[in-house]
C-alpha cells in the first residue's frame, strides 16, 4: 500500500480543482506532461492517434473538449494510485519556475500541498534555485533529523553569507531526493567556508586549490591547537588528523559522485549513491565547516581584544 494515501491524494486534487489552479502553469499540457511521462509511449484513447501525445493534443489543444481536471482521472497516469515518486514529482513540477513564474503562487501551492502531505510523512521543500527562483523537491520528513541542519544554520547566521545558507538549504532538500547533489553541495560548503575565512583574514588564495589544500591552508591560518590543552604538540597532531580525515571523507565521496552521477553513459545496472552516502558526506562537511568557522570567530575575537 502506498504511504501517500488515496485520501491525501484526493484532498490535494480537490484543492487544485476547487481553486481553479491551472496544473500545467504557463506550459501547454503536452509540454508539462512530457516533463514527467513519455507521452509517445503511452496508449491513445482516440483511434485516430497512436499515442497519448496525439489525443491530448487533439482534445486539449485543438478541440479543448476534455474537462480541465481530466489528468487526475485518466488511468494512463493514475495519479490517485501511482507510486509516490511519480505523484510527488507531478506536484513539484507544478511549482517549478519553468512551469510557474510567479514565486508567490508557487510558494502558496507548496504550502497547500504540504498541509496534506505531512500527514503521510512527506513535505515539499526548496532544493536549489534557478535564476534566483526556487526549485522544489519532496522528502520524507522523519529522515531529515540528522545531520542537525538547524544547529549548522545557527553557526552561520551570524555571518552575512547568504550563499552558505543557500548551500545548507540545498543539502537539506536534496539529502534523500538527490544524494549526488547533496554530496556535491557538501564539498562546496567546505570550500566556501574556507575561502570566506581566508578572505576575512586577508589571506590570498593562489590558483584553484583542491579541498584538502584549502582545509590545510585554513587550519594553518587558524592555528588549530587550543592553548589550554596540555602537551600541545600531541593535541596539534590529533586535531589536524581529525580535520584532515573529515576533509578526505568529503573529497572522496565527491569524487564518487562524479563516477556514479548521471549523464556519463553509465551501465544500466550500476546503482547510484544512496541517501546514506549523502548523510556521511554532509555530516562530515558540516562538522568540519562549523568547527573551522567557530574557530575563526574565536580567533577574530581574541585578535580584536589584543588590538584594542
Amino acid at each position: 500500500m502506498s504511504p501517500i494515501s488515496e485520501v491525501t491524494r484526493r484532498d490535494i486534487i480537490d484543492s487544485i480543482v476547487v481553486e481553479n489552479i491551472i496544473w500545467s502553469g504557463r506550459l501547454d499540457e503536452t509540454q508539462f506532461l512530457s516533463r514527467i511521462f513519455d507521452l509517445k509511449q503511452l496508449p491513445s484513447t482516440d483511434s485516430r492517434f497512436s499515442s497519448a501525445y496525439g489525443d491530448i493534443w487533439q482534445h486539449r489543444l485543438n478541440n479543448n473538449d476534455w474537462e480541465d481536471d481530466w489528468i487526475f482521472y485518466d488511468n494512463r497516469f493514475n495519479l490517485l494510485s501511482c507510486d509516490d515518486e511519480t505523484f510527488l514529482r507531478f506536484l513539484c513540477e507544478m511549482i517549478h519556475p519553468v512551469v510557474r513564474n510567479d514565486v508567490g503562487e508557487a510558494e502558496m501551492l507548496c504550502q497547500l500541498f504540504n498541509l496534506s502531505l505531512q500527514r503521510d510523512g512527506y513535505e515539499i521543500v526548496e532544493r536549489t534555485r534557478i535564476s534566483s527562483r526556487p526549485v522544489f523537491a519532496a522528502r520524507l520528513i522523519d529522515l531529515q533529523k540528522a545531520p542537525a541542519f538547524d544547529s549548522i544554520r545557527t553557526s552561520f547566521n551570524i555571518l552575512e553569507a547568504s550563499y552558505i545558507l543557500q548551500q545548507i538549504t540545498r543539502m537539506e532538500g536534496a539529502l534523500n531526493n538527490d544524494p549526488c547533489l547533496a554530496i556535491g553541495t557538501a564539498k562546496e560548503l567546505v570550500e566556501t567556508c574556507c575561502k570566506t575565512i581566508l578572505k576575512e583574514r586577508g589571506v590570498e588564495i593562489q590558483g584553484n586549490p583542491d579541498l584538502p589544500h584549502l582545509v590545510k591552508k585554513t587550519s594553518r591560518e587558524l592555528r588549530l591547537t587550543p592553548e589550554d590543552i596540555p602537551d600541545t604538540a600531541q593535541a596539534r597532531d590529533t586535531i589536524r588528523r581529525i580535520l584532515s580525515n573529515l576533509a578526505t571523507i568529503t573529497q572522496g565521496i565527491a569524487e564518487l559522485r562524479n563516477f556514479y552521477g548521471t549523464g556519463h553513459g553509465r551501465e544500466a545496472n550500476i546503482r547510484g549513491l544512496q541517501p546514506r552516502h549523502a548523510k556521511l558526506a554532509v555530516g562530515a562537511a558540516s562538522t568540519l565547516a562549523v568547527f573551522l568557522f567557530e574557530t575563526h570567530q574565536v580567533r577574530a575575537s581574541k585578535e580584536g581584544e589584543i588590538n584594542e
